[in-house]
């Protein structure tokens, strides 16, 4: 919410008016929102500041009293899906180490004790826990929504917390959100949110590096700069850094980074005419305690240029990771929760209806800008790179306000 878009050019100077995003639309203002959550750990949020080490003493000595207040409701805990490192952090848990619905109600009901006693008009759920391995997709198991169902009443191993969140929110009609880069949103799970008209949207925050590849490739590959190989490198040091040093772990995140230049890829057959020609794309991750929340990112980009010559292109991003997400989370909850007041409906040449309301599809594509693995509607295209994720945000926000979208042409200066 701290962007802008274009509104339009002003006749008399000739120049673009742009105003805030978050005023194009009636959007919640962020401090108009009622924070509470699940967490393994039960440490009040005070002292989780301390041990998160990231917001600077003074800041946390403001905030202090407020946030002792604060404690996490119960979560629930199954050790097969997050490093074993987190153990010494699950004090705070709910009986049962499997996926079972005693879990999915209690969810429920913690999601109406919540609105209820806050007096809230909705609520958005958003994953920003651990990042879990991958789930296998087993047929009979998390294919279907009455499958997935019946897999959490029989507490099959591979339901994921994440997941059982998900249904909760989903039977409750709640938008729920994930963060992280685990296959949270099975073929079950979207099944089960088409069914229930319920909103979902994910995976994985994008924060830093991932947003600077997916700006820089889409740029090269435009340019004509025939990219042959990606070599990311991560170093960081707090409780995600720690997570992802387990292996099964570090795949989900692997996985979520490393598909980012696909579609980029494949839309340019000229620099790669095989089928299924892409540049070698390596990601590595390492925990390094001492540099905290402080990470490490360095890219290194090496393409084909004219002439059989070649150029390499290195980047080096120290970014404070916890305080690039932090606005994407409060982002993502306002622009889902907008999504929520929005309908549709078709009409003729002449402007009659010729459908009813209805609204957007349950998964909220919408919301990629902001994700490294953006979640699609089954059998739609992924689009991974920056500027079309920008421009197809800014645009749906004109096409709701009656505006036409904006093409960039500028024909106005370049026609006479």
């Amino acid at each position: 919410m701290g962007s802008t878009m274009k509104l339009g050019t002003d006749p008399e100077t000739n120049k673009d008016v742009n105003i805030p995003l978050n005023q194009v639309l009636p959007i919640v203002h962020p401090n108009d929102l009622v924070i509470g959550g699940w967490d393994i750990s039960g440490m009040n949020m005070a002292d989780a500041m301390d041990r998160a080490a990231v917001l600077e003493p003074t800041l946390k000595a403001q905030l202090k009293k407020e946030m002792s207040y604060m404690v996490p409701l119960p979560s629930i805990y199954y050790p097969d899906f997050i490093a074993a490192n987190q153990e010494d952090r699950a004090n705070n848990v709910l009986e049962g180490s499997k996926a079972c619905m005693a879990h999915v109600d209690k969810i429920r009901s913690d999601i109406k004790d919540f609105k209820a006693k806050n007096g809230l008009d909705k609520v958005i759920v958003q994953w920003t826990a651990n990042t879990e391995r991958y789930a296998d997709l087993i047929e009979g198991v998390n294919d279907t929504a009455d499958n997935l169902l019946k897999a959490i009443e029989t507490g099959h191993e591979e339901v994921s917390p994440s997941t059982v969140f998900a249904v909760a929110c989903i039977l409750e009609q709640v938008p729920f959100i994930n963060g992280s880069p685990q296959n949270t949103f099975v073929p079950g799970a979207i099944e089960l949110a088409e069914r229930h008209d319920a909103f979902i949207g994910g995976d994985d925050f994008k924060s830093g590096q991932t947003k600077m590849k997916s700006a820089l490739v889409d740029f090269m590959i435009n340019a004509g700069i025939k990219l042959t190989s990606i070599a990311s490198y991560n170093h960081l040091g707090n409780n995600d850094g720690k997570n992802l040093n387990s292996r099964k772990q570090f795949r989900s995140k692997e996985i979520s980074k490393s598909n980012v230049v696909d579609d980029m890829v494949e839309a340019n057959h000229v620099l790669y005419p095989e089928k299924g020609e892409k540049p070698d794309h390596c990601v590595v991750i390492k925990y390094m305690p001492a540099v905290g929340d402080n990470k490490r990112a360095l890219d290194e980009y090496y393409a084909e240029i004219f002439m059989g010559g070649h150029q390499t292109i290195s980047l080096f991003n120290v970014c404070e990771d916890s305080l690039l997400a932090s606005p994407l989370i409060i982002d993502l909850v306002l622009i889902a929760e907008l999504m929520t007041r929005v309908q549709w409906r078709s009409c003729s040449e002449d402007g009659a209806a010729t459908t009813e309301y209805k609204g957007f599809h349950s998964v909220l594509s919408i919301l990629s800008y902001m994700l490294k693995a953006p979640l699609t509607p089954p059998g739609t295209p992924v689009v991974n790179a920056l500027a079309k994720q920008r421009s197809a945000l800014t645009n749906i926000f004109r096409a709701f306000v009656g505006l036409e979208p904006e093409s960039d042409m500028s024909l106005e200066h370049k026609l006479f």
